[in-house]
């Protein structure tokens, strides 16, 4: 192993410590039912900015979940006729990263681990369920499902994640200026805190 090598050890564990609390929806998330939108125009996972991204849209639900949706098009696929396996894992990281803006904090995904239960033919609607277990110190503990064709569909994928709460600086001190001086640009303030909800 050479110096530069992670061990497994470093890495945020999926399992909340016992003294992990509940999550709290925030007073101010949006209400049970209202579609989130895209939290960024060039988002891979939401943006309509991106001609071959998924346009994932996700709702808020009760407590602090969240559903979402998205149709797998041609310019997802892996093996012939089969979404790739990177947009499944794509549309629940997305997916999980929305649950942080019904608790109103800006967050990134520290890790996230999936598991491929069948293949998503190109032309499937795969319906995806999210919700926060856990939040402990800036850690949040999520879990989601991916049903082929609707809530009551058959399983295609499950995750599990953990988001590390950050500020704003990490995106301005991490991204390119161009992006992020007209994302803070922005005159819609909605829009603008919205923008550094997710990831990388």
């Amino acid at each position: 192993m050479s110096g530069t090598d992670r061990t497994r050890t470093d890495l945020p564990r999926l399992t909340p410590p016992k003294d992990a609390v509940a999550p709290v929806r925030h007073p101010d998330a949006p209400a049970p039912g209202e579609l989130l939108g895209a939290h960024y125009d060039r988002c891979f996972g939401c943006g309509d900015g991106q001609p071959h991204g998924l346009h994932l849209e996700a709702r808020a639900g009760d407590g602090v979940s969240v559903s979402a949706e998205f149709t797998v098009k041609e310019a997802h696929q892996g093996a012939p006729g089969l979404a790739h396996g990177g947009v499944l894992a794509t549309a629940l990281d997305e997916t999980l990263g929305s649950l942080n803006w019904l608790l109103r904090v800006i967050a990134v995904t520290g890790r996230l681990e999936t598991d491929f239960v069948r293949p998503v033919p190109v032309g499937t609607l795969l319906r995806l369920d999210a919700q926060v277990t856990a939040v402990h110190g800036r850690k949040i503990y999520s879990t989601a499902v991916g049903r082929i064709g609707g809530p009551d569909g058959p399983v295609a994928v499950r995750a599990e994640a953990v988001f590390i709460e950050v500020k704003v600086d990490h995106f301005i001190d991490n991204g390119r200026p161009e992006e992020i001086q007209a994302a803070m640009a922005d005159p819609d303030q909605l829009k603008r805190a919205r923008a550094f909800e997710v990831n990388p």
